[in-house]
């Protein structure tokens, strides 16, 4: 028996945890106050106190995770899509929305669900693009100590030997920098840590203006990038939350040069 003990000193089976973690409360629950993940990691990495607002409740909603939420429902889990709260409106700056979610809580409004569906079908509809999902597993759950903390994560897409994460984003050839400026190399070598069957990362990702679909693959120079940063997050983690260090003692030093006034 595997053991995982979460931030709360709780010891866990392995396999009990994967079974609950496929419910979506106790993943981002009790989980996302107990175990790291690559998104609260990279939250770490940038701004201590905003991962420390994150564990209190801070709200980390914005058009883009909600977008990115919709997708990744209507394509991988469409039973969540079809019971979604929808209300007919074409924007959220309506008196009606915001009843709404007075009433219900999460709600999605028509264009938001609608422009959902058209992404999933322009994906679907390309042959290359849909061959990653052909005979696949979705949103696979894993969890490990990794240097003495539970990890946890969610694989969108897991098949064979490969793992395949979805993205929605802008300017898709500019997908590049769009890694590097959310530590898309974070959640790579992550992922391959907690699922040490995988050998390949992959990030297919969908142009949201353009419905253009590209395939990056992640070089090793990638992973090894990514597992710098895990380190360095770990350490982090350590230095604020397991030492006698507080939050608010966090103070970032950097130098300026001139080409930064250019």
């Amino acid at each position: 028996m595997t053991i995982i003990t979460t931030f709360d000193g709780e010891e866990h089976d392995k396999e009990e945890l994967l079974v609950k973690m496929l419910d979506d409360d106790f993943y981002y629950g009790y989980l996302g106050q107990h175990a790291l993940s690559s998104s609260n990691l990279k939250l770490l990495l940038s701004s201590p106190k905003q991962y420390v607002a994150r564990l209190l409740g801070g709200d980390e909603s914005s058009q883009a995770l909600r977008d990115g939420k919709l997708f990744h429902w209507r394509l991988l889990e469409p039973e969540k899509f079809d019971a979604l709260h929808i209300v007919e409106v074409a924007s959220k700056n309506t008196k009606t929305y915001k009843a709404a979610v007075e009433e219900f809580g999460e709600v999605y409004t028509r264009p938001e669900v609608d422009n959902a569906e058209l992404l999933a079908e322009v994906l679907l509809a390309n042959t290359e693009a849909a061959s990653f999902l052909e005979g696949a597993e979705f949103e696979v759950p894993a969890i490990a100590m990794i240097d003495g903390l539970a990890f946890r994560g969610k694989a969108d897409i897991k098949k064979g030997t490969k793992i395949i994460d979805i993205k929605t984003t802008t300017e898709i050839q500019k997908f590049p920098y769009s890694a590097r400026k959310y530590s898309y190399v974070l959640q790579a070598a992550l992922y391959l840590e907690l699922f040490p069957d995988a050998e390949e990362f992959i990030f297919l990702c969908i142009d949201k203006k353009t419905r253009d679909i590209a395939v990056y693959e992640c070089s090793p120079e990638f992973i090894e990038a990514g597992q710098e940063k895990l380190a360095k997050g770990i350490d982090r983690y350590k230095f604020f939350f397991q030492g006698d260090v507080e939050v608010d003692q966090y103070v970032y030093y950097g130098t300026l040069w001139p080409e930064t006034l250019s």
